[in-house]
């Protein structure tokens, strides 16, 4: 069971739409979710249109005239994925407690019978650094900083390292801190530029998967709705799918080999080419020149658009390589270099998308395989 709070006090950022898309997505592939919206505007309540007027201010404040337990204030959004609601009176929390002792395990107090329900309770903070937030990383286990690439954004990241530093210090209760890119622009160098910076910076705490800039995530939001749910095929609804299986990959306890793991997938996926060769099966191989990534997979209509590691490819001298058995037929693919989405360029046949980019085709046949 994990307990991950989206943070990050630098308003803009895209935590809220990260917050409930995430839920969404980790909902869609099976897991049973918890939302908890911290943050007293409110925002990932409005932006799922959940109604009502109690909230979290019920649950924790000694003075509301109506005292709830957590359970009787969650309400359903989808299927397996619920949310606490928010209301402004959460801000007066900060005042009310700001004295009493032990004010920093409130919530963990109040999420502990909650625990046995859910696979996964995320928790939306506020935009600021004070009682809540405190609060939110207390309760957690890991924390996801949603980064857009700007100096600004840099500013939160170092601020609010700074407060999980000094609860690991002072509370002794280190966390996972983990940085999402999010609202990435790629079509602008400055993206590419600031990307660069912030892994130089965070080494090793960045996320594979980047959430790249789309129009649906802001209509869906208008719409009081999940991206998945409002265009589940549009380029919002596939990087929150995608950061949802990277957390799902996470939770064995046991480093992993990578290699090994392609190894063992390259010789299953080898053993049911030869199995299925019967049926049609074709082995394709896909590969891409690039020297300096640390992960690429191939994705297309062929898997569903999924980040999966049947798709990782192999790097051998700066050429990534991975062979694919496919049905005849024709393809629409693209690469995830390092989360970030991209066609082949060595492919000249291309079909442009909803995204406003293109995909790259590929056309299986008995006789011949081109791309």
């Amino acid at each position: 069971m994990r307990v991950i709070s989206i943070a990050n006090q630098k308003g803009g950022c895209g935590k809220t739409t990260s917050a409930i898309n995430l839920a969404s997505a980790l909902a869609l592939n099976g897991k049973k979710i918890l939302l908890i919206d911290l943050d007293p505007q409110s925002h990932a309540t409005l932006g799922l249109n959940v109604a009502g007027s109690d909230s979290l201010y019920n649950v924790i404040s000694k003075l509301t005239p109506r005292k709830l337990r957590i359970e009787n204030i969650i309400q359903s959004v989808e299927n397996n994925f619920d949310i606490v609601p928010s209301s402004i009176l959460v801000g007066t929390l900060e005042q009310e407690l700001a004295d009493e002792i032990g004010r920093e395990l409130k919530l963990t107090e109040i999420i502990e019978p909650l625990k046995a329900r859910y696979d996964y309770i995320l928790i939306d903070c506020a935009p600021s650094l004070g009682f809540l937030t405190v609060n939110a990383i207390r309760a957690s286990n890991e924390i996801i900083i949603p980064v857009e690439t700007s100096r600004f954004s840099l500013q939160g990241v170092e601020h609010l390292m700074d407060i999980t530093n000094l609860i690991r210090d002072r509370l002794n209760h280190p966390v996972d801190v983990k940085i999402l890119i999010t609202m990435f622009d790629s079509r602008l160098r400055h993206s590419f530029s600031m990307l660069t910076e912030i892994k130089e910076k965070f080494k090793g705490m960045l996320m594979d998967t980047i959430i790249h800039i789309n129009v649906k995530l802001k209509e869906s939001v208008v719409m009081g709705k999940t991206v998945a749910n409002y265009d589940k095929y549009c380029r919002g609804a596939k990087d929150y799918y995608s950061l949802a299986k990277e957390l799902i990959k996470q939770e064995k306890s046991e480093p992993r080999d990578f290699n090994q793991e392609f190894n063992v997938l390259s010789a299953q996926m080898q053993e049911m080419v030869k199995e299925e060769s019967k049926k049609g099966l074709l082995l394709h191989t896909f590969s891409l020149a690039a020297p300096s990534a640390q992960s690429v997979y191939v994705t297309g209509t062929f898997n569903n658009w999924s980040l999966d590691e049947a798709y990782r490819m192999k790097a051998e001298n700066g050429r990534w390589a991975v062979s694919v058995p496919l049905n005849p037929g024709v393809y629409q693919y693209q690469f995830i270099v390092d989360g970030r989405w991209q066609e082949d360029p060595d492919n000249p046949r291309q079909e442009r998308n909803s995204f406003g980019d293109v995909n790259s085709l590929i056309e299986v046949t008995e006789n011949a395989q081109v791309g």
